[in-house]
């Protein structure tokens, strides 16, 4: 009977273990990370990672499912205190910095933020809900236009924060993203109403 709790217990284990080395090796790599390595670093055989995870992409998302609750929380947070285009802008930088923290990952975070026939991302289903917030937020004072859908923003946000911090040139992470809130805005004469 102890058998399959501990076959159980084992795979939580491996799960774990998987999940933790992924996320040193692409934290620290200079080049990409096969799925082979990660198996070799947690010490599991290739079927086991297999088995917890079908794809890279699978792995990615489960690996950031405590970063994106983290975006998620602080996007709460800065629209309690402040004004929402502001808050936003704030929370992109935010983002920002979790893209580039990734170094050897920017291709399979990339993939990962893809639209899928067969099934939807996790991740741009996470991004797309916090992004929603903001624009609730601020199609409601006026702050932010109301004709942008969150995937919207989640695609010129890949489009345009992935090569920017390819560069690792903070400045043009800031420019780039300034110039997207500059877009969100209304028009002068469209705030006015």
């Amino acid at each position: 009977m102890s058998t399959p709790v501990r076959r159980r217990a084992d795979g939580v284990k491996n799960r774990s273990r998987i999940i933790a080395e992924s996320q040193r090796l692409f934290s620290t790599a200079e080049a990409k990370v096969s799925l082979e390595a990660i198996a070799r670093a947690a010490e599991v055989g290739i079927g086991t990672l297999y088995r917890h995870f079908r794809t890279k992409e699978a792995l990615v998302e489960a690996m950031y499912q405590s970063e994106l609750d983290a975006l998620d929380s602080e996007a709460n947070d800065l629209l309690a205190n402040r004004p929402p285009a502001e808050a936003m802008r704030q929370w992109m930088d935010s983002y920002a910095k979790f893209v580039v923290a990734k170094h050897a990952m920017h291709d399979v975070f990339r993939i990962a933020l893809a639209p899928r026939s067969t099934e939807g991302s996790e991740i741009r289903t996470r991004i797309n809900a916090t992004i929603a917030k903001f624009l609730v937020a601020g199609s409601n004072d006026g702050s932010i236009r109301s004709d942008f859908q969150p995937d919207d923003i989640t695609v010129i946000l890949a489009g345009s924060v992935f090569p920017a911090a390819l560069s690792a040139d903070c400045r043009q992470v800031a420019r780039v993203l300034d110039l997207l809130m500059a877009g969100l805005r209304p028009a002068a004469h469209e705030a006015g109403h």
